[in-house]
């Protein structure tokens, strides 16, 4: 082994590979790396010959031995792919040869039962030992079903002990990626827990099932009429009989832990039977449904999401065009979590419409879920929320995964610093990087006890039980999510609880808690709430986002000879920033059939086609256009003249530094645009082609595919695989109106 295999170039670096056990799985990881070059000899070990005949004669192995000693002889790494239960007399027969150093692997489902095995057989665990377990698998079996691509995009999970080689656990990860897993590890005794949840279990009851009712006198006419969901159940129960034995008494105390917790919740489903409690059936099933979607998804993104993301999903966004007709946006992000959260606390039922189901109001729906709330939904936009009171919460299963929406996560740290349960507050590595001392540090001077991350960044970890005390907070800075964080607080807080902003923020908190029959007091800039009231179910409908409006009404303005009609889009006086601004520069934006729905006002907006000029973006305006300026920025190259933005430093701390990424793409394309530490300085002119990147970042993504429509050649868009999670169907209503934009295709 004179070079590591992340140093590989295709040539072979590495000497032998041992295979003990050639059937579905390790014939698949040899005959992986025999195809990759990466070993120049791959040597394969069963008991069974017309195996070891048939893995040579299939090229799944350069040859095999007829003896364990004769495979290992001067191998370089040695994988073990035999039985649970034959897994002992293999690792003793090892201890007995001198290995010279070879790393060794496997590829068993129970690792605690390696670990245990290993360690009896060599007296400690070999510190090249690197217990493995690829979560891979096919209805076929044997040697002959082996396939080179079998792991790709599949999970293998190690499971080194802390003692392990670090060199050893390099290679063993490596040697997976090489074969296209995704790689994670993970503790010995987390491992098993979590096989025994998510497959040791559903086989057991799958098995169970079918022998139960196999056993019964009339089990002709249940198996004559059984449909199609009991053979998509029970379909694992025709899984191989010796090898679940195996692992059953392999895994054992994984597995009891968590049948005896299921059993526990089979009894409460059997007693909300027997007394006819449908609400408590209609929470089981609501949350499973949701959650057996939330898994579909999973795997879906796995096959496409996250392959996208891997390759690198591309916007092509060509130039020219303009843009007409009429498009309805998505329903607004802020009001459909808002709609959730109070109507999760009121009493009584709250039927909401127009609800945004994109990846971070689904959020706030699943974190009230796993506190005990019964919702329907949603259903083309429509969700039924049975409310609990302010004081019927449950304690979660476990942490509250929140996703990538910073709003969930802020809003809920109010609402929960007064619960009488721990909770802990996670999100992705995005959500990961968010400062979250802004609501953290005036919550602990009201009595919570809220520990960060570092650098004040999730997770939240949040001490029930504390007795919150009413107080005034004058904000830093201006921000709606760290306003409603402390009026939700309020809600348990003795006394009145007040909130001064510097300037004006969307006010969708106060207008829907007076919504909910909440008394609020908004005197000015303060807004303030005293604990002892009652929430009481309404109905909401949700208006159209207007920051999702915002790429089109800036895409309407820049693009000639456009005449656009945006239906039922939400004009909060604290939401309209972005009107404000594209009226100051110029923009020909017109608001018909103006009206209030659910105490929003709301309006179908028309925008045409306009001149713009460049201006000073005043101040007060910057909190009511705070998620719309990387579009604004687009808006500003087209216009004529100098454009400033100054005190807007928050962009620099949501999901990109978004003052530094929109002003590298608009260099990129030809435009003048220099960042300042709070804003940017654009000067308007021409627009190039060329290739920028989003970081991921939604709304970046989608202000450069506005850009498009007046640059003199293609834009090409990198890291846009996020804007399915926010804005669905943004490629198609942009092709719609008149946009020419669409995902590069890969051959």
């Amino acid at each position: 082994m004179s070079r590591s295999v992340s140093a590989w170039q295709g040539e072979p670096i590495l000497d032998r590979l041992a295979v003990v056990g050639l059937g579905l799985i390790g014939g698949s990881f040899a005959k992986g790396l025999r195809e990759k070059g990466l070993f120049r000899e791959i040597v394969g070990f069963d008991l069974d010959a017309s195996s070891r005949a048939m893995a040579v004669c299939l090229g799944v192995v350069d040859r095999c031995t007829e003896t364990l000693e004769d495979a290992c002889r001067g191998a370089d790494v040695i994988q073990l792919a035999v039985p649970i239960l034959a897994m002992e007399q293999v690792l003793a027969s090892l201890a007995k040869l001198d290995l010279n150093g070879a790393v060794i692997t496997d590829v068993g489902s129970a690792k605690g039962n390696v670990v245990r095995c290993a360690t009896r057989v060599f007296g400690e665990m070999p510190a090249r030992f690197i217990p493995g377990h690829p979560i891979a698998g096919s209805e076929q079996s044997g040697v002959e079903a082996a396939k080179s691509t079998l792991f790709q995009r599949h999970k293998v999970i190690l499971t080194p002990l802390l003692s392990a080689d670090r060199s050893a656990l390099a290679l063993i990860d490596q040697l997976w990626r090489t074969l296209g897993a995704e790689v994670e590890h993970m503790d010995v005794e987390h491992h098993d827990e979590v096989l025994a949840a998510t497959s040791h279990l559903p086989h057991l009851l799958a098995f169970g099932l079918v022998d139960s009712l196999a056993r019964r006198h009339e089990n002709l006419e249940i198996f004559r009429y059984a449909a199609g969901g009991f053979r998509d159940f029970t379909r694992i129960a025709g899984s191989d009989p010796v090898m679940w034995h195996d692992i059953f008494q392999a895994n054992r105390d994984a597995v009891l832990s968590v049948l005896d917790a299921f059993r526990s919740d089979l009894d409460v489903l059997r007693a909300a039977v027997d007394t006819r409690d449908g609400h408590r059936l209609l929470g089981v099933f609501t949350r499973a449904r949701v959650a057996r979607e939330h898994f579909s998804k999973i795997l879906a993104r796995r096959a496409y999401v996250d392959v996208m993301h891997s390759k690198d999903l591309i916007f092509l966004a060509n130039h020219g065009g303009s843009l007409s007709g009429q498009i309805r946006v998505p329903g607004d992000k802020s009001i459909s979590h808002r709609s959730i959260m109070l109507g999760s606390l009121a009493e009584g039922v709250t039927e909401v419409e127009g609800f945004l189901e994109g990846e971070d109001a689904l959020a706030t729906i699943q974190a009230f879920r796993d506190m005990g709330v019964v919702i329907e939904g949603p259903n083309q936009g429509r969700v039924i929320v049975y409310g609990v009171g302010l004081n019927g919460l449950k304690p979660p299963p476990g942490p509250i995964y929140l996703g990538n929406s910073g709003t969930s996560m802020r809003l809920l740290a109010g609402l929960l610093s007064a619960q009488p349960f721990d909770t802990v507050l996670t999100g992705d590595a995005s959500l990961s990087k968010r400062p979250m001392n802004r609501v953290a540090k005036p919550l602990r001077e009201m009595g919570a006890r809220i520990e960060t991350g570092e650098d004040g960044k999730p997770p939240l970890k949040i001490k029930g039980g504390q007795r919150l005390l009413a107080m005034h907070y004058r904000m830093p800075m201006a921000s709606a999510q760290v306003k409603s964080c402390l009026l939700l607080a309020g809600l348990y807080a003795s006394g009145e609880t007040s909130v001064t902003e510097p300037a004006p923020t969307r006010d969708h908190t106060e207008r829907m808690l007076r919504g909910f029959g909440y008394p609020v007091r908004v005197d000015g800039r303060t807004a303030a709430i005293s604990s002892g009231h009652t929430l009481r179910s309404t109905r909401i409908e949700v208006p159209a986002d207007i920051s999702s409006a915002a790429f089109f009404l800036v895409a309407a303005s820049i693009a000639e000879g456009s005449d656009l009609l945006i239906e039922h889009v939400g004009i909060n006086p604290t939401r309209t920033g972005v009107i404000d601004i594209l009226k100051l520069m110029g923009a020909d934006i017109e608001l018909l059939n103006e009206r209030e729905v659910g105490g929003e006002p709301v309006a179908d907006l028309r925008v045409r086609s306009a001149k713009l000029k460049g201006i000073d973006i005043p101040e007060d305006l910057v909190p009511l256009a705070i998620d719309e300026f990387p579009v604004l920025f687009v808006a500003a190259a087209c216009a004529e003249g100098r454009t400033v933005l100054r005190g807007a430093e928050e962009l620099r701390v949501k999901e990109s530094d978004r003052i530094q990424v929109m002003a590298d793409g608009l260099q990129i394309l030809g435009v003048k645009a220099n960042p300042t530490s709070d804003g940017i300085v654009i000067e308007g002119g021409s627009i190039g082609g060329g290739e920028v990147w989003s970081c991921g970042d939604h709304r970046i993504a989608m202000s450069f595919s506005v850009a498009a429509l007046r640059a003199s050649a293609p834009i090409r868009i990198h890291d846009c695989a996020n804007v399915a999670t926010s804005f669905p169907n943004f490629l198609a209503l942009a092709n719609q109106a008149g946009m020419r934009v669409s995902e590069e295709t890969h051959s």
